[in-house]
Order: C-alpha cells, then structure tokens, then sequence
C-alpha cells in the first residue's frame, strides 16, 4: 500500500501555495497545445514531461468525461509545470517537506517539482493533473465528496490500476473496507495523531455490520485505495457520460444521493444502494 500513500500526502498541499523565488533569467521555456514547462538545465527530461503531459490530458479528459470547449487550457490558459534543477531547489524554493517529490496549486493550474523526480511522470503527473482538471470541471462550491477528488487522481495512474483491484478485492475478502457512508463523512486531511487506534465502521461480506481497528497509516491507505475502485467502477460500469453527469449535478449544488439518483436512479438510489453494488461487483472480479 505503501504506493498509494507516498503521493498521497502531496495532495493535501494543494491549497494557498506561493512560490519564495520568481522565475529568473536563467529559467528556459517550453511549450506544447495545453502546458508550458519551465525549467533550467537539460532540455531531455523537459521534453518528456510536455509530452507525458499532453497524453495524460487526453487520457485524463476522456475518462471522467470532461467536456472540452474552444481554447481549453490553451494560449494564455495554458497549465504550468516547474521543473527545479535539483531536488534541493525545489524543497528550498517550496518549503516542502523531505518526502515530497512535487505540488500543485488549484488557482493557477500549476504542478512544481525538479528534474528526474522519481515517479514523476509516471505517477505523481498525471495524479496532480487529474486533480487539476476535475476542479477545473467541478469547482469548489458544489458538495463534491473528498474520496470523488482523490478517486479520480488516483484512477488518473494508469499503471497502478490493476494493483488497485488486485488490492481492494484482498481488502474485501479480510473485510477491512471502510463504509461508504463513512468514507463520505472522513475529512482524512484532520487526522494527524499517528499514535491512535482509529476505530471505523465497515460492512463484512455478509451484509453485516462490522468495526474495523486501524492506524492511521492503514486507514490513508484504505481511504484511498476504496476511493480509486468507487470512482474506476463508476467510469467502467456505468461509462464517462454518466461519471460526467453525476460531477455536473455535485457542482450544480446537488446532494451526493440526490446526485446519485439523478444519474444512477435505475442501478442504485443513494450510498448505501451504490455500496452493496460495489460490493457486489468487486466479489464477482
């Protein structure tokens, strides 16, 4: 699981970041349809971001079924990537802690890390730009559940996907998964004492209820691990369309089982009837 939660934490630094060192002489520019990267140094690992870049874009759009329209993320709209020479610069000029690889910031659409960043092109990436592109669609001001955000960055890492559901049917069959209702309540973001036992509800196989004892570690893990298989089962069962409809009726200030209703109201009604579907179609991979 360990995967999943060392990007994971970079998530949560989305939120009021303000570079300490302007853009200099000595940075280059590239640019492609819809980003501009910025970097000093060699051109190699530029080019291959700008080109990773705009094929996650295309991936990314498409699956959670983003409805593209003239000049999007185009010309002066266009999404910024900075690539620091060296791990040192971009902890110094960001202030980030040892661990993190990169960042990203909602308001400016804008991905920051350094040159050669380990996993940064094939995961950390396309995690930042899918969180960037579904607030792009869905904003801020609709009740968008935390595990829909994170599920769609999550999915967005296509190589990691088959480990997703390799894992999350393990978890199903120890029953160790959260509820939905209650993965829906989590705000994980104000859970730091790493000490605790963390005592969550779940439902066992059966349809039984349950009490799961975890760490803190385990239940980021389980958090966001149960949040990419909702949102892949969502895209794979039911299409991007209607993933995309759902998203649309969270923005436009539906409730999550209103919004569920609208899209899915011949398959399940509310998170309680979307649960035992899951469930279902995770038992039966």
């Amino acid at each position: 699981m360990k995967f999943l939660f060392r990007f994971i934490l970079i998530s949560f630094l989305f939120f009021n970041i303000w570079f300490k060192e302007a853009i200099s002489s000595n940075w280059k520019e590239m640019q492609s349809e819809h980003f501009t990267v910025y970097y000093v140094g060699d051109d190699k690992f530029a080019k291959e971001v700008l080109s990773a870049a705009e094929k996650y874009y295309q991936h990314i759009a498409f699956d959670i079924g983003y409805p593209r329209y003239s000049e999007f993320w185009t010309w002066d709209k266009r999404a910024k990537i900075y690539i620091y020479p060296t791990k040192n610069d971009f902890l110094k000029a960001t202030s980030q802690p040892q661990w993190s690889e990169g960042m990203a910031n909602y308001s400016d659409k804008t991905i920051i890390s350094y040159a050669w960043s380990k996993g940064f092109i094939e995961s950390l990436l396309p995690h930042e730009m899918a969180h960037l592109i579904f607030r792009d669609f869905v904003g801020f001001k609709g009740e968008i559940p935390l595990w829909l955000d994170e599920g769609v960055a999550q999915w967005a890492e296509v190589a990691k996907r088959q480990h997703i559901k390799e894992l999350i049917k393990k978890f199903f069959n120890d029953d160790a998964l959260l509820s939905l209702n209650d993965l829906t309540k989590l705000d994980i973001r104000n859970l730091k004492d790493q000490n605790r036992v963390y005592i969550r509800p779940t439902r066992t196989k059966e349809g039984g209820s349950g009490v799961l004892f975890i760490s803190l570690e385990q239940l980021i893990s389980t958090y966001y691990l149960q949040s990419a298989s909702l949102v892949g089962f969502l895209i794979e069962r039911y299409g991007s369309s209607d993933f995309a409809a759902f998203c649309r009726q969270l923005r436009d200030g539906k409730s999550l089982d209103e919004a569920i209703r609208a899209v899915y109201g011949i398959h399940f009604e509310n998170i309680e009837e979307l649960e035992t579907i899951w469930r279902k179609y995770i038992s039966e991979k």
